[in-house]
């Protein structure tokens, strides 16, 4: 029951606003199958029909970076845009036959940006890891819960690079452009130190209960700035154009 209350929960979040960014280009969502189960999905649509929420939905809006919603602030259900499945809608994990959970809620929304790609071929120069093979996550700070399948413009203020099970998965931290403390955040160094201690301490340990050792950080386990986001967020969109374009190996990923 735990699990369906948390369900209906990040389902029944309507908050106007955060499909603003998706209004400006006619995207909606559509839910198919059961929630709590292995058939939901969470499908987008486009005035001509399905999209991809990954492919399709630009990396940028009008004041910053779109932001796809995957887990709705104080929810469990490990939800994440399927880049395997046909026009990559957003499902439930599933590990070892069974649909993942967190052991505790997330106290922040979480989402990824489109069009990028932490590409599994390409060892990170510095920390000698390769690409997680997912779009850039994005851990987002604001005061308000996000609904699932929003499309948010966010303000990126900083990055962590976390080593998970020895590949590269960058952590932005960024705010919603029309939350309160964009106003008051504009770079890392303005996110209090209990934020970012937060989100790099609930991602150290968070697997920790499924008996996975604690994860590692790059850069000392700091933060990079804003500026350094924002080239890393670049280099994963370049790294998208060539897998769209064909000329990086997809393998499964689906990229029509």
């Amino acid at each position: 029951a735990g699990t369906t209350n948390a369900w209906s929960n990040a389902i029944r979040h309507s908050g106007a606003r955060s499909f603003s960014a998706a209004a400006l280009f006619g995207v909606s969502t559509e839910i198919s199958g059961e929630a709590g189960t292995e058939s939901f999905r969470l499908n987008f649509k486009g005035e001509d029909g399905a999209i991809s929420p990954w492919h399709d939905i630009p990396l940028k809006g009008e004041k910053g970076f779109n932001m796809v919603v995957e887990i709705p602030k104080m929810s469990k259900a490990k939800m994440e845009i399927a880049t395997k499945e046909e026009s990559n809608p957003i499902a439930q994990d599933i590990k070892k036959g069974n649909l993942r959970d967190y052991h505790g809620p997330i106290f922040w929304n979480y989402g990824c940006l489109p069009q990028t790609w932490e590409d599994p071929n390409e060892e990170h120069p510095e920390l000698k890891v390769f690409g997680d093979d997912d779009p850039i996550d994005v851990v987002e700070i604001g005061s308000k819960a996000l609904d699932m399948g929003s499309v948010t413009e966010v303000k990126p203020l900083g990055v962590l690079a976390m080593i998970d099970d020895g590949e590269l998965d960058w952590k932005v931290l960024a705010v919603a452009v029309d939350d309160p403390l964009a106003e008051e955040y504009n770079d890392i160094d303005d996110v209090p130190d209990a934020i970012k201690d937060g989100v790099r301490e609930w991602f150290r340990w968070y697997k920790t209960p499924d008996d996975k050792p604690l994860n590692g950080f790059g850069f000392d386990e700091k933060f990079l700035n804003a500026a350094e986001t924002e080239k890393v967020i670049e280099e994963t969109n370049e790294a998208w154009k060539k897998l769209k374009a064909g000329e990086t190996e997809a393998g499964k990923l689906w990229t029509n």
